[in-house]
Protein backbone atom coordinates (compact mmCIF):
# COMPACT_ATOMS: atom_id res chain seq x y z
CA UNK A 1 0.00 0.00 0.00
CA UNK A 2 1.41 3.31 -1.07
CA UNK A 3 0.62 6.42 0.93
CA UNK A 4 0.93 9.89 -0.49
CA UNK A 5 0.73 13.25 1.27
CA UNK A 6 -2.04 15.30 -0.30
CA UNK A 7 -0.59 18.83 -0.19
CA UNK A 8 2.83 19.23 -1.79
CA UNK A 9 2.47 22.85 -2.77
CA UNK A 10 5.04 25.41 -1.67
CA UNK A 11 2.33 27.18 0.30
CA UNK A 12 2.35 24.42 2.94
CA UNK A 13 6.00 23.39 2.86
CA UNK A 14 8.74 24.64 5.15
CA UNK A 15 12.53 24.83 5.17
CA UNK A 16 14.43 23.77 8.28
CA UNK A 17 17.56 25.55 9.44
CA UNK A 18 19.57 23.81 12.17
CA UNK A 19 20.07 25.72 15.43
CA UNK A 20 23.82 25.40 15.01
CA UNK A 21 23.58 27.88 12.13
CA UNK A 22 22.37 30.59 14.52
CA UNK A 23 24.89 29.85 17.26
CA UNK A 24 27.91 29.27 15.03
CA UNK A 25 27.61 31.09 11.70
CA UNK A 26 25.08 33.91 11.98
CA UNK A 27 27.43 36.41 13.69
CA UNK A 28 30.36 35.90 11.31
CA UNK A 29 28.47 36.16 8.00
CA UNK A 30 27.23 39.31 6.31
CA UNK A 31 23.54 39.81 5.57
CA UNK A 32 24.06 39.14 1.85
CA UNK A 33 25.93 35.91 2.55
CA UNK A 34 23.14 34.74 4.87
CA UNK A 35 20.58 35.43 2.10
CA UNK A 36 22.64 33.32 -0.27
CA UNK A 37 22.88 30.41 2.17
CA UNK A 38 19.16 30.42 2.99
CA UNK A 39 18.33 30.44 -0.70
CA UNK A 40 20.69 27.52 -1.33
CA UNK A 41 19.05 25.52 1.46
CA UNK A 42 15.62 26.25 0.03
CA UNK A 43 16.56 25.31 -3.54
CA UNK A 44 18.42 22.16 -2.48
CA UNK A 45 15.13 20.63 -1.28
CA UNK A 46 13.85 20.62 -4.84
CA UNK A 47 17.11 19.53 -6.53
CA UNK A 48 17.01 22.70 -8.60
CA UNK A 49 19.70 23.47 -11.15
CA UNK A 50 20.33 27.18 -10.90
CA UNK A 51 23.06 29.35 -12.40
CA UNK A 52 24.94 32.07 -10.54
CA UNK A 53 23.42 34.67 -12.85
CA UNK A 54 19.94 33.39 -11.99
CA UNK A 55 20.78 33.49 -8.29
CA UNK A 56 21.99 37.06 -8.72
CA UNK A 57 18.67 38.09 -10.25
CA UNK A 58 16.59 36.14 -7.75
CA UNK A 59 18.28 37.70 -4.71
CA UNK A 60 18.83 41.10 -6.33
CA UNK A 61 22.54 40.92 -5.54
CA UNK A 62 25.50 41.74 -7.81
CA UNK A 63 27.20 38.81 -9.51
CA UNK A 64 30.48 39.38 -7.62
CA UNK A 65 28.62 39.32 -4.26
CA UNK A 66 27.13 35.92 -5.14
CA UNK A 67 30.61 34.64 -6.01
CA UNK A 68 32.07 36.05 -2.79
CA UNK A 69 29.25 34.49 -0.76
CA UNK A 70 29.77 31.05 -2.29
CA UNK A 71 33.51 31.34 -1.63
CA UNK A 72 32.84 32.34 2.00
CA UNK A 73 30.59 29.36 2.69
CA UNK A 74 33.00 27.04 0.88
CA UNK A 75 35.96 28.27 2.96
CA UNK A 76 33.92 27.67 6.13
CA UNK A 77 33.13 24.11 5.01
CA UNK A 78 29.40 24.76 4.78
CA UNK A 79 29.29 23.90 1.08
CA UNK A 80 31.57 21.79 -1.11
CA UNK A 81 32.23 22.66 -4.73
CA UNK A 82 31.71 19.93 -7.33
CA UNK A 83 32.29 20.03 -11.11
CA UNK A 84 28.58 20.53 -11.72
CA UNK A 85 27.59 22.57 -8.66
CA UNK A 86 27.72 22.53 -4.87
CA UNK A 87 26.83 20.14 -2.06
CA UNK A 88 25.36 21.55 1.15
CA UNK A 89 27.13 19.87 4.06
CA UNK A 90 25.48 18.97 7.35
CA UNK A 91 26.20 21.71 9.88
CA UNK A 92 25.68 19.27 12.76
CA UNK A 93 28.35 16.92 11.38
CA UNK A 94 30.74 19.84 10.89
CA UNK A 95 30.36 20.95 14.50
CA UNK A 96 30.62 17.40 15.80
CA UNK A 97 33.92 17.04 13.96
CA UNK A 98 35.22 20.37 15.30
CA UNK A 99 34.17 19.51 18.85
CA UNK A 100 35.87 16.17 19.08
CA UNK A 101 38.89 16.48 16.79
CA UNK A 102 41.03 18.61 19.20
CA UNK A 103 40.56 16.06 22.00
CA UNK A 104 42.23 13.37 19.90
CA UNK A 105 45.58 15.08 20.48
CA UNK A 106 45.17 15.21 24.26
CA UNK A 107 46.57 12.52 26.54
CA UNK A 108 44.26 10.86 29.07
CA UNK A 109 46.19 12.68 31.83
CA UNK A 110 45.57 16.06 30.17
CA UNK A 111 41.86 15.33 29.73
CA UNK A 112 41.59 14.31 33.39
CA UNK A 113 43.46 17.44 34.47
CA UNK A 114 41.14 19.69 32.43
CA UNK A 115 38.04 17.99 33.81
CA UNK A 116 39.22 18.72 37.36
CA UNK A 117 39.81 22.36 36.69
CA UNK A 118 36.77 23.75 38.45
CA UNK A 119 37.79 27.38 38.00
CA UNK A 120 38.11 26.96 34.26
CA UNK A 121 34.77 25.14 34.06
CA UNK A 122 33.12 28.00 35.97
CA UNK A 123 34.71 30.55 33.64
CA UNK A 124 33.37 28.74 30.57
CA UNK A 125 29.96 28.42 32.20
CA UNK A 126 29.97 32.17 32.88
CA UNK A 127 30.87 32.89 29.25
CA UNK A 128 28.04 30.62 28.07
CA UNK A 129 25.45 32.24 30.34
CA UNK A 130 26.56 35.86 30.00
CA UNK A 131 27.24 36.09 26.26
CA UNK A 132 25.40 33.13 24.64
CA UNK A 133 22.22 32.97 26.73
CA UNK A 134 23.19 29.44 27.79
CA UNK A 135 23.22 28.02 24.24
CA UNK A 136 26.88 28.34 23.25
CA UNK A 137 27.87 26.30 20.21
CA UNK A 138 29.91 23.14 21.02
CA UNK A 139 32.82 24.30 18.88
CA UNK A 140 33.33 27.32 21.15
CA UNK A 141 34.28 24.95 23.99
CA UNK A 142 37.12 23.51 21.93
CA UNK A 143 38.30 26.97 20.87
CA UNK A 144 38.26 28.29 24.44
CA UNK A 145 40.19 25.26 25.62
CA UNK A 146 42.70 25.85 22.83
CA UNK A 147 43.08 29.56 23.72
CA UNK A 148 43.66 28.71 27.37
CA UNK A 149 46.61 26.52 26.31
CA UNK A 150 47.98 28.79 23.58
CA UNK A 151 47.86 32.15 25.39
CA UNK A 152 48.04 30.93 29.02
CA UNK A 153 45.27 33.33 30.03
CA UNK A 154 43.86 32.94 33.51
CA UNK A 155 40.11 32.49 33.91
CA UNK A 156 39.38 36.16 34.59
CA UNK A 157 41.22 37.25 31.45
CA UNK A 158 39.30 34.75 29.33
CA UNK A 159 35.96 36.07 30.61
CA UNK A 160 37.20 39.64 30.08
CA UNK A 161 38.14 38.73 26.50
CA UNK A 162 34.56 37.70 25.71
CA UNK A 163 33.19 40.70 27.59
CA UNK A 164 35.31 43.04 25.45
CA UNK A 165 34.25 41.42 22.16
CA UNK A 166 30.61 41.32 23.26
CA UNK A 167 30.78 45.04 24.06
CA UNK A 168 32.09 45.65 20.53
CA UNK A 169 29.17 43.64 19.06
CA UNK A 170 31.76 41.38 17.45
CA UNK A 171 31.35 38.06 19.20
CA UNK A 172 32.62 35.87 16.38
CA UNK A 173 35.70 33.66 16.42
CA UNK A 174 37.92 35.59 14.04
CA UNK A 175 37.55 38.79 16.07
CA UNK A 176 37.96 37.04 19.44
CA UNK A 177 41.09 35.34 18.08
CA UNK A 178 42.48 38.69 16.85
CA UNK A 179 41.95 40.37 20.22
CA UNK A 180 43.45 37.37 22.04
CA UNK A 181 46.55 37.59 19.81
CA UNK A 182 46.90 41.32 20.55
CA UNK A 183 46.63 40.75 24.30
CA UNK A 184 49.14 37.92 24.15
CA UNK A 185 51.65 40.11 22.27
CA UNK A 186 51.32 42.64 25.10
CA UNK A 187 52.27 39.89 27.59
CA UNK A 188 48.82 39.68 29.15
CA UNK A 189 48.28 36.49 31.12
CA UNK A 190 46.73 37.52 34.43
CA UNK A 191 43.96 39.97 35.24
CA UNK A 192 46.55 42.25 36.83
CA UNK A 193 48.41 42.31 33.49
CA UNK A 194 45.16 43.26 31.77
CA UNK A 195 44.46 46.10 34.19
CA UNK A 196 47.98 47.50 33.66
CA UNK A 197 47.45 47.25 29.90
CA UNK A 198 44.18 49.19 30.11
CA UNK A 199 45.76 51.80 32.37
CA UNK A 200 48.64 52.27 29.93
CA UNK A 201 46.18 52.66 27.05
CA UNK A 202 44.04 55.15 28.99
CA UNK A 203 47.15 57.18 29.79
CA UNK A 204 48.20 57.13 26.15
CA UNK A 205 44.77 58.29 24.99
CA UNK A 206 44.87 61.19 27.47
CA UNK A 207 48.27 62.25 26.16
CA UNK A 208 47.04 62.05 22.57
CA UNK A 209 44.06 64.27 23.38
CA UNK A 210 46.29 66.76 25.22
CA UNK A 211 48.70 66.97 22.27
CA UNK A 212 45.86 67.53 19.80
CA UNK A 213 44.38 70.25 22.01
CA UNK A 214 47.70 72.10 22.35
CA UNK A 215 48.32 71.89 18.61
CA UNK A 216 44.77 73.00 17.81
CA UNK A 217 44.05 69.73 16.03
CA UNK A 218 40.36 68.82 15.74
CA UNK A 219 40.72 66.04 13.20
CA UNK A 220 41.69 62.44 13.90
CA UNK A 221 45.37 61.61 14.11
CA UNK A 222 46.88 59.78 11.18
CA UNK A 223 48.36 56.31 11.59
CA UNK A 224 51.89 57.74 11.44
CA UNK A 225 51.12 60.41 14.06
CA UNK A 226 49.74 57.71 16.34
CA UNK A 227 52.99 55.77 15.88
CA UNK A 228 55.04 58.84 16.78
CA UNK A 229 53.19 59.28 20.09
CA UNK A 230 53.41 55.59 20.94
CA UNK A 231 57.16 55.73 20.31
CA UNK A 232 57.61 58.73 22.62
CA UNK A 233 55.63 57.06 25.41
CA UNK A 234 56.45 53.36 25.09
CA UNK A 235 59.97 53.41 23.62
CA UNK A 236 61.36 56.67 25.04
CA UNK A 237 59.42 56.49 28.32
CA UNK A 238 58.38 60.16 28.13
CA UNK A 239 55.25 61.42 29.87
CA UNK A 240 53.14 64.49 29.15
CA UNK A 241 55.44 66.72 31.23
CA UNK A 242 58.33 66.08 28.86
CA UNK A 243 56.18 66.25 25.72
CA UNK A 244 54.81 69.59 26.92
CA UNK A 245 58.32 71.06 26.80
CA UNK A 246 58.57 70.02 23.15
CA UNK A 247 55.10 71.42 22.46
CA UNK A 248 56.19 74.81 23.81
CA UNK A 249 58.89 74.89 21.16
CA UNK A 250 56.19 74.97 18.47
CA UNK A 251 54.78 78.36 19.50
CA UNK A 252 56.73 80.29 16.88
CA UNK A 253 56.01 77.77 14.14
CA UNK A 254 53.27 78.76 11.70
CA UNK A 255 52.47 75.13 10.94
CA UNK A 256 53.82 72.87 13.73
CA UNK A 257 53.90 69.20 12.85
CA UNK A 258 54.75 65.85 14.38
CA UNK A 259 58.02 65.55 12.42
CA UNK A 260 59.33 68.62 14.26
CA UNK A 261 58.23 67.26 17.64
CA UNK A 262 59.76 63.88 16.86
CA UNK A 263 63.14 65.47 16.02
CA UNK A 264 63.16 67.27 19.36
CA UNK A 265 62.12 64.28 21.46
CA UNK A 266 64.40 61.88 19.57
CA UNK A 267 67.34 64.23 20.11
CA UNK A 268 66.64 64.35 23.86
CA UNK A 269 66.31 60.59 23.97
CA UNK A 270 69.64 60.13 22.17
CA UNK A 271 71.25 62.45 24.74
CA UNK A 272 69.79 60.22 27.50
CA UNK A 273 67.71 63.09 28.89
CA UNK A 274 64.85 61.52 30.82
CA UNK A 275 63.26 64.04 33.19
CA UNK A 276 61.85 67.55 32.61
CA UNK A 277 64.56 69.02 34.85
CA UNK A 278 67.34 67.37 32.80
CA UNK A 279 65.83 68.66 29.57
CA UNK A 280 65.32 72.18 30.92
CA UNK A 281 68.94 72.26 32.11
CA UNK A 282 70.16 71.11 28.70
CA UNK A 283 68.10 73.75 26.89
CA UNK A 284 69.34 76.49 29.23
CA UNK A 285 72.94 75.39 28.70
CA UNK A 286 72.45 75.28 24.93
CA UNK A 287 70.91 78.75 24.95
CA UNK A 288 73.83 80.16 26.93
CA UNK A 289 76.39 78.49 24.67
CA UNK A 290 74.65 79.79 21.56
CA UNK A 291 74.52 83.32 23.03
CA UNK A 292 78.25 83.23 23.75
CA UNK A 293 79.01 82.15 20.19
CA UNK A 294 77.00 85.06 18.78
CA UNK A 295 78.77 87.54 21.05
CA UNK A 296 82.12 86.15 19.96
CA UNK A 297 81.13 86.61 16.30
CA UNK A 298 80.26 90.24 16.91
CA UNK A 299 83.62 90.87 18.55
CA UNK A 300 85.65 89.15 15.83
CA UNK A 301 83.38 90.56 13.09
CA UNK A 302 83.47 87.56 10.77
CA UNK A 303 81.28 84.56 10.06
CA UNK A 304 82.49 81.59 11.94
CA UNK A 305 82.35 77.97 10.80
CA UNK A 306 81.05 77.03 14.24
CA UNK A 307 77.93 79.07 13.56
CA UNK A 308 77.10 76.94 10.52
CA UNK A 309 77.65 73.85 12.61
CA UNK A 310 74.95 74.99 15.05
CA UNK A 311 72.40 76.11 12.45
CA UNK A 312 70.13 73.06 12.60
CA UNK A 313 70.06 72.88 16.39
CA UNK A 314 69.42 76.63 16.56
CA UNK A 315 66.30 76.06 14.50
CA UNK A 316 65.12 73.33 16.85
CA UNK A 317 65.77 75.21 20.06
CA UNK A 318 64.91 78.72 18.84
CA UNK A 319 62.02 79.18 21.28
CA UNK A 320 62.19 79.92 24.94
CA UNK A 321 61.75 76.97 27.25
CA UNK A 322 59.75 78.77 29.87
Amino acid sequence: MKLEYKDKSILFSHTEIPDIFFTEYLSCASGDFIKIYLCLVFLSKYDKDIKITDLSKKLNLPFNVIQAGLTFWEENGVITKKPNGYILNSLQELELHKSYTPNLTLTPEAIEKNSKNQYRAKAIESINNLYFQGIMSPSWYSDIDLWFKKYEFDEQVMVALFDYCFGKSALHKNYVQTVAEAWSKNNIKTYNDLENYYQKHDNMNKIKKAICKKLGRYTALTEFEEEYIEKWILEYGYDLNVINIALKKTTSKSNPNFDYLDKLLSDWHERNLKTPSEIEAFLAEFKTKNKNIKELEKKTNYNNYTQRKYDNLNELYANKTS
